[in-house]
């Protein structure tokens, strides 16, 4: 793909600048070497200015001209993605990273890294808790080199995809992608089923959760994590369609033979317990409750974008391309370095 279309790839995912094997004691490993990059797309709104010092109450997200632009490049390098063929298959915050500002620039000393223990950028010598001499530990940790004070994150900002670890061919799937717990589409928890649509249902969820600053579906992992990303599926997009719900093995904890729901316990309820049934919140009022810093007029055409996007039909769902030439989309302007 890189090699293909060189400067197109350079402005949409992190350069591989090179790459070298290393032999230690627990074998040879296989190391890559990327383009320095800025914090995530998870990490960098902890970092702007105006969320320091941390207020109680205050609400930590994105301002809308930031989460617009990051929105639109990721899509634009998806779009760049799906053109080739190839479907990224982690798309998620913590796999858009910022980049830098001239490094090149930058005195040395203000990018090294001062070594010692005082300065908490190494650790004490590592020593067995049994006092015993050890032959593969390393004698001390380095800690990671932060590099969110050289990141570039004023007007006309830029953000890579990164991470193409779990990247395949449309026409290669794998039997179990990497998309996390929560951006999974429902084919894929249910099914198994592996599409070139599971990056845009990923995308979906995160135009709501960086306009929002919530996520859309929260699942915490547990033995009933299926349940309750299924639950909370049915509550804020509706009813699963009958060809995938007849594949939820343990629907009959939640939902009478008719399909009515009748309780929301994640894992069922006991024989002496009464059933929980709490009141359902839809897509469109979870976002309006986050109180999103956007005019009534705009959340609207957002919230009409989502519902366009998280079709529980995969055939139905537009792609990057068809996005890209949404209004609100249309309508964004990201600049460029």
């Amino acid at each position: 793909m890189t090699k293909a279309a060189p400067i197109e790839a350079a402005g949409h995912i992190t350069a591989l600048l090179d790459e070298f094997e290393h032999s230690g004691p627990n074998g040879v490993h296989k190391c890559l070497v990327f383009e320095p990059m800025g914090p995530s797309v998870n990490s960098m709104v902890e970092e702007l200015p105006q969320f320091k010092p941390r207020m109680f109450g205050m609400k930590v997200r994105y301002p809308p001209w930031m989460a617009k632009s990051i929105l639109k490049q990721s899509l634009e390098a998806l779009a760049f993605l799906h053109r080739n063929g190839i479907a990224h298959g982690d798309f998620q915050p913590g796999n858009i990273l910022f980049t830098l500002k001239d490094l090149k620039s930058t005195p040395e000393e203000e990018l090294r890294q001062e070594e010692n223990v005082e300065a908490e950028s190494i650790s004490p010598p590592v020593q067995r808790l049994d006092g015993k001499q050890d032959k593969w530990a390393p004698r001390y940790l380095c800690v990671a080199q932060p590099l969110s004070p050289f990141t570039h994150y004023a007007e006309g900002f830029k953000v890579k995809l990164s991470d193409m670890g779990g990247a395949y061919f449309f026409s290669k799937p794998p039997e179990k992608p990497v998309t996390p717990l929560g951006l999974r589409a429902p084919e894929l928890i249910l099914t198994g089923a592996v599409n070139n649509t599971l990056d845009i249902w990923s995308f979906g969820c995160l135009i709501f959760e960086l306009i929002t600053g919530e996520p859309l579906f929260c699942v915490p992992g547990s033995e009933y994590e299926n349940d309750d990303h299924l639950l909370s599926l049915t509550e804020r997009l509706g009813a699963l369609p009958d060809d995938l719900f007849m594949h939820w093995k343990t629907s009959s904890l939640y939902f009478t033979p008719e399909r009515k729901l009748f309780n929301c316990q994640i894992g069922g309820v006991g024989p002496e317990e009464e059933p929980l049934l709490v009141d359902q919140i839809s897509m469109e009022e979870q976002f309006d409750s986050t109180e999103p810093d956007i005019d009534l007029k705009e959340a609207d055409e957002v919230k009409g974008l989502i519902r366009w996007i998280l079709q529980y039909d995969p055939a139905k769902r537009p792609s990057p391309a068809e996005i890209l030439s949404h209004p609100w989309f249309r309508n964004i302007d990201i600049g460029r370095l």
